[in-house]
């Protein structure tokens, strides 16, 4: 069983601020965890964090710190509750790179006394804090077996993830990846995960420019089949796929099949609104958004809150005037923090719209009647789309992970939360992050509840069993 962990920017400058107070001694901080239970691998998502207060600490030294577990008993009482998951966080100003002795005596008196209180057989979690924020860490099991965290990741203005397998050697066909971006950066991507939901005009580039970048897995999700009306920008598809009807992730998954990298891919012929699919997506470490539907980037965006995911949402829009010119045509790429605005906040799309898809798929009847009505608008079905558009936008949100992995940039990374272009004015435009509305604060990193994501329709969260 594989132990990942995952934090927020701002919880993550929150633990930096605390446990370098600028001293050069020890702290310590504890963390309360949300989790994502999978089949092959555990994911703690910080949920709420405790500083432990400097005189609270009866020894400070630069390599040693004990303190009063009493700040500890109120965070043991909601995990005993919830099922939820213990973090112990503290610093190594000298920046040693491992458990010392003393860490290991430390962690098997705390947390055998923390399974005492939870009564769960889920895995806990210690973590070391190095000078200049790095993060490694290790699951302590119900046995008191320790185990090193797979990877530790901070969806901020940059993607930090830290991996317990760098230096594996990289395959040859990313050798010339590697040229650029070093084998550092190369062997990260080689051990990603990206969801990538919504498999047709930007999702289909996209996920090729995935798959020959390297990545170690990905889950394509999209409930359609390859219609004709497809095949001007579905990349690898056929007037057979179209003929015979075949899912888009299918045919996707069998195009990387064919190019032999290794890639491990889970397809999902289904809609985002299932259990089975929100676990999947919840278990990568990316998420790319390829959807014209306003309700599925609503979940989307929900459920990279809940469990402290990044997202890039791809969208485009081509209108023409019916005479054979065009009005409009352009392009947006989204990046959204777990604690950072959200697309609503975006004006991305409004509380109408999303109530109009949601009444689509729930009534149909009483949607076709509140369009004719006039109380709602209906739901676009079909749009102009041209693939060098959809590829390009999908290029430019490929490459805006790559810039956030590999920090490259002579601007900061913040000032390209949104990615604008016109194909009309021949401009692409940048904006920073703006003021979140808190839609989804309260569910940051709480990951798996019941209902799933707090919604109804998605039912219990072992439903994906």
């Amino acid at each position: 069983m594989k132990t990942k962990l995952r934090m927020t920017q701002s919880q993550h400058g929150l633990l930096e601020r605390h446990l370098f107070p600028g001293d050069g001694l020890e702290a310590v901080a504890v963390a309360l965890c949300g989790r994502r239970n999978g089949k092959n691998d555990h994911i703690l998502t910080v949920l709420k964090i405790e500083p432990i207060p400097y005189q609270d600490c009866k020894v400070r030294t630069p390599t040693r710190v004990t303190w009063s577990t009493e700040r500890l008993v109120p965070l043991l009482l909601e995990a005993a509750k919830k099922d939820l998951a213990i973090l112990k966080v503290h610093s190594h100003p000298g920046g040693y790179e491992s458990f010392s002795a003393t860490d290991d005596e430390s962690d098997i008196d705390l947390f055998s006394s923390i399974y005492g209180w939870t009564d769960s057989s889920s895995p806990q979690c210690s973590a070391v804090m190095l000078p200049g924020g790095r993060l490694f860490g290790r699951a302590i099991q119900a046995d008191g077996s320790f185990s090193a965290l797979e990877s530790i990741l901070v969806p901020g203005d940059d993607l930090r993830i830290w991996m317990s397998q760098e230096g594996v050697k990289l395959p040859a066909f990313v050798q010339r990846h590697a040229q650029l971006f070093g084998s550092g950066t190369t062997q990260r991507v080689r051990g990603m995960s990206a969801a990538v939901i919504g498999c047709s005009g930007t999702g289909s580039p996209l996920i090729e420019q995935l798959a020959r970048l390297g990545f170690g897995r990905l889950v394509l999700l999209d409930p359609d089949v390859i219609e004709m009306k497809n095949l001007n920008r579905i990349m690898n598809s056929s007037l057979e796929d179209a003929y015979l009807q075949r899912p888009k992730v299918q045919v996707i998954a069998s195009a990387i099949a064919r190019m032999g990298f290794g890639t491990e891919v889970e397809i999902i012929a289904d809609s985002l609104l299932t259990a089975r699919a929100v676990k999947a997506v919840a278990g990568c470490d990316v998420v790319f958004g390829c959807m014209d539907s306003v309700e599925g980037r609503h979940v989307l965006n929900r459920l990279c809150a809940y469990y402290t995911l990044p997202y890039f949402d791809v969208g485009v829009k081509l209108k023409a005037d019916g005479l054979g010119g065009i009005e409009e045509a352009c392009g947006a790429v989204h990046y959204v923090r777990p604690d950072g605005s959200s697309l609503l906040d975006r004006h991305v799309y409004t509380l109408d719209q999303l109530r109009s898809e949601g009444l689509k798929r729930t009534d149909p009847e009483a949607y076709i009647e509140q369009v004719k009505a006039g109380y709602i608008h209906g739901v676009k079905e079909d749009r102009p789309a041209v693939i060098s558009i959809n590829t390009q936008m999908a290029s430019i949100a490929v490459n805006e992970l790559l810039a956030r992995l590999h920090p490259y940039r002579l601007d900061p990374n913040s000032e390209s939360a949104i990615v604008r272009v016109s194909f009309v004015d021949g401009a692409t435009y940048r904006q920073p992050d703006g003021v979140s509305g808190g839609l989804f604060t309260k569910g940051i990193g709480r990951g798996d509840v019941e209902p799933l994501l707090n919604m109804p329709e998605l039912g219990d969260i072992r439903s994906d069993q």
